[in-house]
């Protein structure tokens, strides 16, 4: 049994949410070498919005948000995103249960779509071997690339 629990977020949890955003995008800020990954320009209303409209799960640690996740459908495919651990616990399998926990929140028979910095090396290796594949850039944006996997 994991030290860990995953559970739905709900509103409360929007400022540490932000909080840990923020801890974990200046990460891949430095990797990728930019400033311009939207989740270091959310606000706070930002984050509470986007509660209305992902599936979004957190963990705790003794009462701190240590890491989150969420997902939604679109276009027929289950994006994730917004995956990120507390820098102090990076390493220890938080990531891989938050992710494996939004693969099987996902409806049956969508894809899994993801995006991640063209950089991010750790990232990118998590989730090839979470059945990920680079399946392109994103858009006009050659620091980003799109991960995507079959349906569970």
């Amino acid at each position: 049994m994991s030290r860990w629990q995953v559970v739905p977020a709900t509103k409360s949890d929007a400022g540490e949410i932000l909080t840990l955003q923020r801890a974990c995008w200046v990460q891949e800020a430095l990797a990728n070498h930019t400033l311009s990954i939207p989740a270091l320009h959310e606000s706070f209303d930002d984050v509470l919005v986007s509660l209305s409209h992902w599936d979004t799960y957190v963990v705790r640690d003794t009462g701190r948000l240590v890491g989150s996740v969420r997902g939604r459908l679109t276009d027929g495919e289950y994006e994730v995103g917004r995956l990120m651990v507390a820098p102090d616990l990076q390493g220890l399998g938080l990531g891989r249960l938050l992710l494996e926990h939004i693969l099987r929140a996902g409806p049956a028979g969508a894809p899994f779509v993801l995006f991640t910095g063209a950089l991010s090396v750790d990232n990118q290796r998590m989730y090839r071997a979470a059945g990920f594949e680079i399946s392109g850039p994103q858009g006009d944006d050659p620091g980003v690339v799109r991960m995507r996997r079959p349906s569970l």
